[in-house]
């Protein structure tokens, strides 16, 4: 059942990290808030399941509507919890799916149970622990099953540096169907120098590559996320470009040559150079 949108806000744990994690009403619409140092991580409306307020959120979701038929259950693995906003809509969009979701910090998803409980009955089962070391700890049963995998991981606002390599994509692809679909989420500013290595890197693993951002994100002339998706198979995106145009912002999607254009110059990452993603601005987030 949904809290109450005036009840007193609760305190903040402290994360294994040492940051702070709130979960609080959202100021612009239903539903909640997972706050982490100040940076908005994720939003869940518990009466709506299927309402996606983050855009981003929005993006991946729409691909994943596209996965088999509609209503269909899935398997599908989700690198990172948050407030677990995507696994809630596929439970509410395609009951009977099996999920697993691996997450490090232990307090954050008993925050997040606590506060922002699941369904009853939802099919979706929490691994504790860093989210690369997972990829060979899923049962053999579930390798080359797996029908979407999401990358969505961030300590503080920034992707950790192992979870941006070839070596990571290819382990992390092993787990895909030959017709699944891996879904990351990266955030980068002007100029785009780490996203553009990011989908290079993701296509020197998974041939076919899309990549969904607001137009003026897509372009380097703001900080926003970008929505990478890629398969083994061919990515039915005649249906995309409608759907991102409508709103609420501009956005677009960038497939064949214009992903070509976007990584040109762009080396793949490797264990050896990887960096982590670069700080959003401190006032990015600031109500």
């Amino acid at each position: 059942m949904a809290r109450t949108r005036d009840e007193q806000p609760e305190p903040p744990v402290r994360l294994g990290d040492g940051s702070l994690a709130s979960v609080e009403p959202s100021p612009y619409t239903s539903g909640y808030e997972l706050i982490v140092d100040g940076t908005p991580q994720s939003h869940v409306d518990l009466d709506d399941p299927t309402h996606l307020h983050f855009e981003y959120i929005a993006r991946m979701a729409a691909v994943i509507d596209r996965l088999k038929l509609p209503g269909q259950p899935v398997t599908a693995v989700h690198l990172g919890a948050g407030a677990l906003t995507l696994p809630r809509y596929v439970e509410a969009t395609r009951p009977g799916s099996r999920q697993q979701v691996v997450e490090l910090e232990p307090d954050l998803i008993a925050l997040v149970r606590e506060r922002l409980p699941l369904p009853r009955g939802a099919s979706i089962r929490v691994r504790i622990g860093d989210a690369r070391a997972a990829l060979d700890r899923f049962p053999a049963g579930l390798v080359g099953q797996v029908d979407v995998l999401v990358v969505d991981v961030y300590a503080g606002a920034q992707i950790p540096a192992h979870l941006t390599s070839a070596e990571f994509y290819t382990a992390a692809a092993r787990l895909l169907a030959p017709d699944g679909v891996l879904l990351v989420n990266v955030a980068d500013g002007a100029g785009l120098a780490f996203a553009r290595r990011q989908v290079a890197t993701v296509r020197e693993v998974l041939a076919n590559v899309i990549v969904l951002a607001e137009v003026q994100t897509l372009k380097g002339r703001r900080f926003g996320n970008l929505v990478i998706a890629a398969s083994a198979a061919s990515l039915p995106t005649a249906w995309l470009p409608r759907l991102m145009a409508a709103g609420p912002h501009p956005a677009k999607v960038a497939e064949g040559r214009e992903i070509d254009d976007f990584v040109r110059g762009a080396r793949p990452t490797t264990d050896a150079d990887a960096v982590a993603s670069p700080k959003p601005s401190s006032t990015l987030f600031e109500r």
